[in-house]
């Protein structure tokens, strides 16, 4: 259904922390302008990635003080009662300013200020729920929100059954249209053709266990004639970018700005697990062995994985066995085309090609 508006609607984005939540809501964006004249503002916690991804993406984001509990240390959170009051003060300025027609809550620390301060002045909210274990603030918030979208079946369990649609997770253009030849995207990241190709993802903050594995098994992933393009997160890079002097076979980036590219050229690939990981790669359609990280809330990348590993569709090795059978477990699958092939056929059968566009009309659907 094409949803057309007359009138130039304001819609604020909230959300973000980690790239699981930056992407889906850039998705969402694109979809909106596809379907509407909008205006579209971001909101973002100060100092954290979507900061730059954002901008980077052409849109205007503003930042406001905010952050999350920290369990690690309690004194760290002697703050944080005054960074909330001041971070309602910030968000309604920005409403008063903006006047948006609708806010929507993509998860991250920005959602639950931004959100819960829109639905005291009356605002239509949204919220997209990524995960099959929805966070404290989403079901705080789903309350009063006009819609919940999700991409697990049994959130009745967290969210009122009346306010659930289920969208699926929205994955990037660039990935869904992918038309990238393997051997433009090899010489890209500058490696070799003829060599099988393995994709080494730790999310967007880095994975220590993944890329220790990799780190001390790099002879054996040559001996098995592969290369790998190896994101390591930008607070690890410093840790292994030299070990491209060793072994140029490695092409290592603290972060992949082109995932397009990158799944072009990997022939499998290893990533945590979590939902907006999930959904790309069934989208991209590759072989994948799965290290969950083991703590998130209730251990739900785990649950993610095993979804996909119950659906023949992916291996699993879990974070602490990773040291041990992560690299094995990669060579075995490089060396079994027949298997390679079975998961690229069942893990594109479970892909969500439109959930952006679900989420965007039906937003638009209620407040026209």
């Amino acid at each position: 259904m094409q949803t057309v508006m007359q009138n130039k609607v304001n819609i604020l984005i909230a959300g973000g922390g980690t790239g699981g939540h930056i992407f889906p809501a850039l998705a969402i964006a694109k979809a909106l302008e596809k379907k509407a004249s909008v205006s579209l503002l971001f909101v973002g916690a100060k100092g954290k990635m979507e900061m730059e991804k954002i901008p980077k993406a052409g849109y205007k984001i503003i930042g406001i003080d905010i952050a999350g509990y920290n369990r690690s240390n309690i004194f760290k959170n002697i703050s944080l009662p005054l960074k909330l009051i001041k971070s309602f003060w910030q968000v309604n300025k920005i409403l008063q300013q903006f006047k948006p027609n609708a806010v929507i809550g993509v998860g991250g620390y920005t959602t639950f200020p931004v959100l819960r301060s829109a639905q005291r002045k009356k605002i239509p909210t949204f919220i997209h729920e990524s995960n099959s274990l929805a966070g404290k603030s989403n079901k705080l918030l789903a309350k009063k929100a006009n819609f919940v979208f999700v991409a697990f079946d049994g959130m009745e369990k967290y969210f009122p059954a009346n306010k659930i649609i289920f969208s699926g997770n929205p994955v990037r253009e660039e990935i869904i249209y992918n038309s990238i030849n393997k051997n433009e995207a090899i010489q890209y990241f500058q490696l070799n053709e003829n060599k099988k190709t393995v994709l080494i993802l730790g999310g967007s903050l880095g994975a220590k266990s993944i890329n220790s594995a990799i780190a001390k098994n790099l002879d054996l992933i040559n001996e098995a004639d592969a290369q790998i393009i190896w994101q390591t997160g930008t607070a690890l890079y410093s840790e292994y970018q030299n070990l491209v002097k060793e072994y140029p076979f490695v092409c290592i980036k603290p972060f992949i700005e082109n995932m397009a590219m990158a799944y072009a050229a990997a022939d499998i690939v290893v990533s945590r697990a979590g939902a907006m990981s999930v959904a790309e790669l069934c989208v991209a359609k590759k072989p994948v062995v799965f290290v969950p990280y083991p703590y998130a809330a209730e251990d739900h990348q785990t649950i993610n994985a095993q979804y996909l590993v119950n659906k023949e569709s992916a291996l699993m090795v879990k974070d602490a066995n990773a040291a041990e059978q992560l690299v094995s477990t990669i060579i075995s699958l490089l060396t079994n085309e027949i298997l390679q092939k079975k998961f690229i056929k069942n893990i594109a059968g479970l892909a969500q090609l439109h959930a952006a566009e679900t989420i965007a009309e039906k937003i638009l659907d209620t407040i026209q």
